[in-house]
């Protein structure tokens, strides 16, 4: 089994020549500047052994179309003006460039001429190309790198494991090879360095390498026909993947097949905990890590995520002020991944909430942590619209090998079918849908790489799936929403128990890039929160709303209860509108509020004791959720006057102030003491979030018999461990 990837080395510094070699300068191109992914940058032509820059004037996507085409890239996806990614130097050879997007090179567009340019380097353009590669792309280059001349054709990279470690997985050893026009080849090791090792690892996911038993290999190199690639390669360490490295010196061919003393590259990398290789084709239980100093939070998929660091016990965010390759694969190894595919800006994969900790992230790419890195503490102007993300590479561990959706209108949705294997061998089948969640159609989609869950589905009798495949194979699933196989979910294993059975009560679910994130304001409940007492007679609405404890109801008129009131404020933090699960004919009209209710239960309001149990009979809110504010320049979009569309926008809000129907806990029969208050939003997981556990709140309070405290307000997981502070309490959401 061999890992490959369509990767054509090469060092973006791509001589393009003319077809006229005596007509047309030769100039080569290069991506550089403050870029992000290794497919955008500063667009710089060196021409007279001289680099320089390009003036945006003029410029457009088919001049972006053609730099790309000529760095190897299938064309480009968009260009930037005004020096995005940072000002170069030295002369700006080109200005006014005009393109068809049918030239071979940029040197074929007419222009003002090199070096003719009234612009500044205010003025650099830079361009986004398509991160896809033109397989067998023909690159020349005679850079001063030691290559006096190359003209190569590679299509493929791969690690080729030996006989022994076929069946591993993830594949962590092996040579080195590269496909040179159709034909495998190794690498000769004789300037073969640790750094190209670390590029080679990070680039399938691995966040190291290890030595490895180089008798076994040398004894198979022996035994033999050796094919060698004619190059060497040179890497700093730093780049993304083997593609982004120098090419070295050209081998010297021997007549034996041999590279000197030199014998086949052979890497062997280290993957991280989560990763750990494995002769069977999944996990037996999914790893769960110990609390870092840097998270991920907000992505859909293993290794991506807006990046948060722990500063005494709170966590915060990243501003993106300088953010790139480098910081974003410092955090990708940190945690266990390889190295960064892409360093995400503008907040991205979601906004975070709390502190910036971080500004202007400076890193060598050889730090342990993000936090060894220099930054600025000062993150004054930076919002959370500018928080900081990563997308890392990772381990091809064949997980979508095994699961497919079937039977959809489109391939984000349809009827789950798993490969499992039943009397010697595999065959599809289906999973019982008994008690099949959101949370459980969140691990198909991530396993599946197609982002969040947005739907689960219970009957899939209107998905015509694979009838081969009817037959159940898995059932009583329950995940806990931090898998990255379904495998790795409880289920019943061998036993199958489905008492509906398969076909049209197979589960299924539907997929989408991306969800929306709610998040209570827990400093408004702390500033908000008082005592009232009210009496029963202007409490009778919401006795029938049973927004009162049970014993309200031996009352009289006369009587009265004490409430402790508060103001929620829930914002939509996500990178999608949260719209509720039911549609308009399952509305609930509550004549007492005078509007419909989209979701019966929204939140649970609680008053617990320090150990967890339950003092105030806390009641399940009903809500009708709508746009109360939005950012600056955002619109409102939901409304629940007039049985107007109901939701919460992204980057808006949805308040309920203190002063209304339920908005309490009735706390009459209570003691005085110490308690814990908590509330929960989305409790039984109705709507699909990008993140479950920031919609808890909880709050200590300190309760007198005639006055109340609150302190410590905050949001689930925005501590260092919510377990110090409150003991019998965890973050999990368990109401399901």
């Amino acid at each position: 089994m061999a890992v490959s990837s369509a990767l054509c080395i090469f060092s973006l510094l791509a001589l393009v020549q003319a077809q006229s070699e005596s007509q047309q300068p030769k100039i080569q191109l290069r991506l550089a500047g403050d870029k992000r992914k290794h497919y955008e940058g500063r667009l710089e032509v060196s021409y007279n052994n001289e680099w320089g820059t390009i003036c945006d004037d003029d410029f457009s996507i088919e001049a972006a179309n053609v730099a790309c085409k000529e760095l190897g890239f299938l064309g480009a996806v968009a260009w930037s003006p005004s020096a995005k990614f940072g000002q170069g130097e030295g002369r700006i050879w080109l200005d006014n460039v005009h393109c068809t997007g049918r030239e071979k090179s940029l040197a074929e567009c007419p222009s003002n001429g090199f070096g003719v340019s009234d612009c500044r380097h205010s003025e650099d353009v830079g361009v986004i190309c398509n991160q896809k590669r033109i397989p067998g792309h023909r690159f020349i280059n005679t850079m001063n790198n030691n290559v006096e001349t190359l003209e190569e054709r590679v299509e493929e990279i791969r690690i080729r494991p030996i006989s022994s470690h076929l069946k591993r997985i993830p594949v962590t050893e092996g040579y080195v090879e590269i496909k040179e026009r159709g034909k495998w080849r190794q690498i000769c090791d004789e300037d073969w360095t640790p750094l190209n090792n670390r590029v080679v690892c990070g680039m399938y996911g691995f966040p190291g390498d290890k030595n490895y038993n180089n008798k076994a290999y040398k004894s198979l190199s022996m035994r033999k026909k050796k094919n060698y690639w004619g190059f060497s390669v040179n890497c700093t360490g730093n780049e993304a993947h083997l593609s982004s490295c120098r090419l070295g010196k050209p081998l010297e061919p021997k007549r034996n097949g041999t590279c000197g003393r030199g014998l086949p590259v052979v890497v062997s990398c280290v993957p991280g905990r989560a990763f750990a290789p494995s002769s069977s084709t999944g996990f037996r239980k999914a790893y769960r890590p110990e609390q870092p100093l840097v998270r991920l939070r907000g992505g859909s998929n293993i290794g991506e995520g807006r990046v948060e660091v722990l500063k005494n016990g709170v966590w915060g965010t990243v501003c993106d002020d300088n953010w790139n390759l480098r910081a974003a694969t410092v955090v990708c190894r940190e945690l266990g991944f390889g190295s960064a595919k892409e360093a995400l800006t503008g907040a991205k994969l979601g906004q975070g909430m709390g502190p910036v900790h971080m500004n202007e992230v400076e890193c060598s790419g050889f730090e342990k942590s993000l936090t060894d890195c220099y930054f600025n503490n000062d993150a004054l102007g930076c919002s959370h619209e500018e928080d900081a993300a990563v997308r890392c590479n990772i381990p091809a561990m064949g997980f979508q090998k095994r699961i497919r959706l079937s039977g959809g209108r489109n391939p984000y949705e349809g009827r789950v079918e798993v490969l499992t294997e039943k009397n010697g061998s595999l065959v599809w089948g289906t999973v019982c849908s008994e008690n099949w969640g959101i949370v459980e159609a969140m691990v198909v989609c991530r396993q599946l790489g197609l982002g969040f869950a947005s739907h689960a589905f219970q009957e899939t009798w209107y998905w015509a799936g694979d009838a081969s495949a009817d037959n159940v194979v898995m059932s009583g699933v329950r995940c806990s929403g931090t898998e990255m196989s379904l495998p790795q979910c409880l289920h019943h294993g061998k036993h199958i128990s489905c008492p509906k059975g398969g076909g049209r009560f197979a589960a299924g679910v539907s997929c989408s890039d991306t969800a929306p994130d709610l998040v209570l304001n827990a400093q408004l409940v702390e500033q908000t929160t008082y005592l009232e007492d009210r009496p029963m007679y202007a409490l009778q609405c919401a006795l029938e709303e049973n927004c009162l404890s049970s014993t309200a109801k031996k009352n009289d008129h006369s009587s009265y209860r004490r409430l402790l009131r508060f103001s929620s404020q829930i914002h939509n933090v996500g990178q999608s509108d949260f719209r509720p699960k039911l549609g308009y004919h399952a509305w609930t009209w509550h004549e007492c509020h005078r509007h419909y209710h989209s979701i019966e239960v929204f939140t649970h309001y609680d008053l617990l004791s320090l150990n967890g149990t339950k003092v105030a009979e806390g009641h399940k809110a009903s809500f009708c959720l709508e746009d109360t504010q939005c950012d600056e320049g955002i619109q409102k979009r939901y409304v629940c006057a007039n049985f107007g569309e109901q939701g919460i926008t992204v980057g808006c809000w949805d308040t309920y102030r203190h002063d209304i129907d339920c908005q309490w806990i009735d706390i009459t029969d209570i003691k005085p003491g110490d308690y814990i208050f908590q509330v929960v939003i989305n409790p039984y997981y109705d709507v699909a979030e990008s993140d479950y556990t920031n919609n808890v709140m909880k709050c200590k309070c300190r309760y007198d018999g005639y006055r109340i405290w609150t302190y410590h307000c905050h949001t689930g997981g925005s501590r260092s461990s919510d377990m110090d502070e409150y003991p019998a309490m965890s973050n999990q959401l368990h109401f399901r």
